[in-house]
């Protein structure tokens, strides 16, 4: 496997790193997989999942989203800009479209965790002609407490202005999502391994909390993607592959996760797999092998490989 650093520049001229694992016979190269990443986290943490696809004949590319990466100056961590959750989007066009140029003739899958679930649902729906497949991973259904939230987040804003951080919404967001789960750490749900939460823990580049700004852009594309015509929108001749641990707080333990398949109902492809016990992050669960291999699976079908 080889890791190539490309720099890339978005819609709003920001220069970032976007980061290709390429296999080694690059010639020989399946297809693409691009990952659109979970909240306040960082794309060096799927390298272990990256090198396993592309030992498996996969180029794999991805970026940071605006607000997040460990080449942010940390006081900017959390803080979308201007453009909220649209920027965000825009910044994984301008992936796609690099990775197409780097490897015109290879087919293209996205995948996206958690927020980066939302990102790529509302990607989809704009791009999603550009693309061979899409993997919904770790998302969440929709909350009849988004427009209280977004009021809220209004309200503090006009207060407290844009780049300030609130407790107070990180409780209302996350505060429940410990609670099924015993032990010491507050990032109980992410995942069972407890050596990923220390990593995680010890990542000052993870857990960071997010602005107001960066939660009014997640409240935001949740709107959008919660909204009942988002999956009529999903172009219909589109592979997809929605998967969730059963233990995921995020998903509604299993129920969100179930309203968002049936929003695809009129999509022709939609596959739903679960894992028992498992928490939010299954990239990172202690049976992450099985999943690894259900996401070669997918890839591997949808492609015709």
């Amino acid at each position: 496997m080889v890791r190539k650093i490309v720099r890339i520049k978005d819609l709003q001229e920001r220069d970032t790193k976007c980061i290709f694992w390429i296999p080694e016979k690059s010639a020989e190269a399946k297809g693409i997989i691009q990952i659109s990443h979970g909240m306040e986290e960082h794309i060096e943490r799927y390298e272990d999942f990256a090198k396993y696809m592309a030992d498996n004949g996969y180029v794999v590319c991805a970026s940071d989203h605006p607000g997040h990466g460990i080449e942010l100056p940390y006081e900017e961590l959390g803080y979308f800009g201007d453009s909220g959750y649209v920027g965000c989007i825009n910044r994984l066009h301008c992936v796609t479209l690099k990775a197409k140029q780097l490897f015109p003739d290879l087919p293209i899958i996205l995948l996206g965790h958690s927020m980066g679930s939302f990102m790529s649902r509302a990607y989809i729906t704009r791009y999603g002609n550009e693309l061979d497949g899409a993997i919904i991973m770790g998302t969440a259904g929709p909350n009849p407490l988004l427009g209280f939230a977004h009021v809220l987040i209004k309200v503090l804003t006009i207060f407290r202005g844009n780049k300030k951080k609130s407790k107070f919404i990180d409780r209302l967001m996350f505060g429940s999502y410990n609670k099924k789960f015993e032990g010491d750490s507050e990032y109980l749900w992410l995942t069972k391994d407890k050596e990923i939460i220390k990593e995680y823990e010890n990542d000052k580049y993870c857990g960071f909390g997010f602005t107001l700004n960066g939660y009014k852009a997640l409240v935001d594309v949740l709107s959008e993607v919660s909204d009942k015509k988002w999956g009529e929108n999903v172009p219909r001749e589109l592979p997809i592959l929605i998967t969730s641990g059963e233990d995921d707080p995020v998903g509604g333990y299993m129920v969100g996760v179930k309203k968002v398949y049936k929003m695809l109902s009129k999509v022709n492809n939609v596959k739903l797999i679960s894992y028992k016990n498992d928490r939010h992050e299954i990239l990172n669960e202690t049976d992450r092998g099985k999943v690894y291999s259900d996401i070669l699976s997918f890839a591997n079908t949808t492609l015709k490989i």
